[in-house]
């Protein structure tokens, strides 16, 4: 690596303004995410709206819809981080506000469900404000806070992910679905603001000259921690998303009132978010006191394992606790991600790196309901959990044997 790249990933070592900054990119990604997800419920009321009428139709142009914004957001999150490393995080962040006020302010406006898949995909290439905050408070934080800065970060984004579908089970009875589509972007547009006028980045002329020299994949000198990291964030998101096709299905076998089935199925799912979101911030604050490869390696194993009693329940709140016991050991696991690829990657290339970081992700997003439902399908659905389980304790071995030699010693 250049004396430039050194100095550039030096440049920064936490900015005066983290905290501000923490707390705005808390506040703007809790927001982001609760307008993304809030269209759940009524997703398919929607699409049947603009004109789609039969059933499997519906359900078709409503799973197009939703995954149309992860499929966009996943091939541009690497292109943003760069553009971020070169122009600055803070104003990713504003094109990412602003992109999305405009677009979940269009789609209550739409005319046919082939506007609703577009403007869906305009989001995932505009937006990314949740992982552009990610790497903006990854390099603006001292390193020494920053795996809790993180956690405290990814408790806001899993807070928006619970938060969102409650509100939008509520919102469209009220003011109407196109109503509850401009009211989220009026929310996204505050954030806009709060974002332009107080996020403050010390950036460095260092660190621009040399992410435009280089940057990137080929500036990161020990790739076999960023590599472990990459699939870490695959198979957290798997792990979390596989039993989702099949959960309904698998409640329905031990809930004897089945009119409970899609209340106590919407609870499983929401249980694994609630741990995390209780637990993020504190795992952050245990990996920055006893390292970040403990806590991975550790996460990975006991989430495996909590995975086999959950495939041999005979009820379903032992279902639930045990899902938001997974949640709990998973929930520091993100912050960790960020946190270990910023301590290993120069400061030039941090936002490329953690931009693939997400797109691994939802990598993991897409491909966790898929395989799941065709193990769940063709072979069961206790093999959904143990197959899952298999995975993740092969992340921890995998974790725990490529950790930095300093973190063995």
């Amino acid at each position: 690596m250049t004396d430039t790249q050194w100095d550039a990933a030096k440049a920064v070592p936490g900015s005066a303004y983290w905290k501000r900054n923490l707390v705005i990119s808390l506040l703007g990604s809790f927001t982001t995410i609760v307008a993304m997800t809030l269209l759940l419920p009524f997703l398919p009321f929607y699409v049947e709206e603009l004109g789609v009428s039969d059933d499997a139709a519906i359900v078709q142009w409503s799973g197009i819809a939703y995954g149309a914004t992860f499929f966009a957001a996943a091939c541009v999150a690497p292109i943003w981080g760069r553009l971020g490393d070169i122009y600055g995080r803070k104003l990713m962040l504003v094109r990412a506000s602003l992109g999305m006020t405009i677009a979940i302010s269009l789609m209550g406006m739409a005319g046919s469900v082939w506007q609703l898949v577009a403007l869906r995909l305009f989001v995932g290439l505009a937006g990314g404000y949740a992982s552009g905050s990610m790497v903006l408070v990854a390099t603006q934080t001292p390193k020494d806070r920053s795996a809790w800065a993180l956690g405290v970060l990814s408790s806001g984004i899993m807070a928006g992910n619970l938060v969102g579908p409650l509100i939008g089970g509520v919102l469209p009875r009220v003011i109407g679905i196109r109503g509850t589509f401009l009211a989220a972007g009026g929310m996204i547009f505050l954030a806009f603001l709060a974002t332009t006028f107080l996020i403050k980045e010390e950036k460095s002329a260092a660190r621009k000259q040399a992410a435009k020299a280089s940057g990137g994949w080929k500036s990161v000198s020990d790739k076999g921690p960023v590599i472990a990291m990459l699939a870490t964030g695959l198979l957290l998101m798997l792990a979390n998303m596989s039993i989702e096709p099949i959960i309904t299905v698998y409640v329905a076998q031990l809930v004897p009132d089945q009119g409970q089935v899609t209340m106590v199925a919407g609870i499983v799912m929401s249980a694994a978010a609630l741990g995390s979101i209780l637990s993020a911030s504190r795992l952050g604050r245990l990996a920055d006191r006893i390292g970040h490869w403990p806590v991975i390696a550790g996460a990975l194993a006991i989430a495996g394992l909590l995975l086999i009693p959950q495939a041999f329940v005979t009820a379903s709140w032992q279902l639930i606790a045990l899902r938001f016991l997974m949640g709990v050991a998973l929930g520091g696991l993100l912050p960790c991600i960020a946190a270990v690829i910023r301590h290993n990657v120069p400061d030039s290339a941090a936002g490329s790196i953690l931009g693939l970081s997400t797109s691994s992700q939802f990598v993991g997003q897409v491909v966790g309901p898929v395989l799941g439902g065709f193990v769940g399908g063709h072979i069961g659905m206790r093999a959904v959990f143990l197959g899952t389980c298999v995975l993740l304790l092969a992340g921890a071995a995998f974790a725990w044997l490529v950790r930095p030699k300093d973190e063995q010693a």
